[in-house]
């Protein structure tokens, strides 16, 4: 299980590298560059896992918890707009990326964004399910 996870949070940090970067083809875009904006997300997120490897009994609540209010960020910026129907001006800034799915006058995160937030909810699984699991080992010794 801790492979898996520890899989899943370097899929996540090199996935939101791209942010840090951006990543262009040639008029569209998957991600722009967005360090200006984001860094504070990547310093967060490399503070917890970096408590997570070094104090695993009390960095794995600390990267729970990061995990848990990244993931619920997402979705307030993002997925909150297509399901209020308020994001045209969403639609106007992510409009030159690549999308899974358009609909007119209907803000729908791009495949950068999708993939992101699965990427942060399946870590935030898989890390539950360890702790889950590393309780269950405590109380059973």
């Amino acid at each position: 299980m801790k492979r898996a996870l520890i899989i899943s949070l370097a899929l996540l940090g090199a996935w939101f590298f791209l942010d840090m970067t951006g990543l262009y083809f040639g008029d569209v875009y998957l991600v722009t560059r967005s360090y200006a904006e984001d860094w504070i997300f990547l310093l967060a997120y490399a503070i917890c896992l970096l408590s997570f490897f070094l104090f695993e009994k009390v960095g794995k609540y600390v990267l729970d918890a990061w995990l848990f209010l990244w993931f619920m960020t997402q979705f307030f910026f993002h997925w909150l707009f297509t399901f209020n129907g308020r994001g045209a001006e969403k639609i106007e800034y992510f409009s030159g990326s690549i999308k899974l799915i358009e609909i007119q006058n209907v803000y729908i995160p791009d495949l950068y964004h999708i993939v992101l937030h699965i990427l942060i909810l399946l870590s935030l699984v898989l890390l539950n399910i360890y702790i889950f699991q590393s309780r269950k080992k405590r109380v059973a010794k």
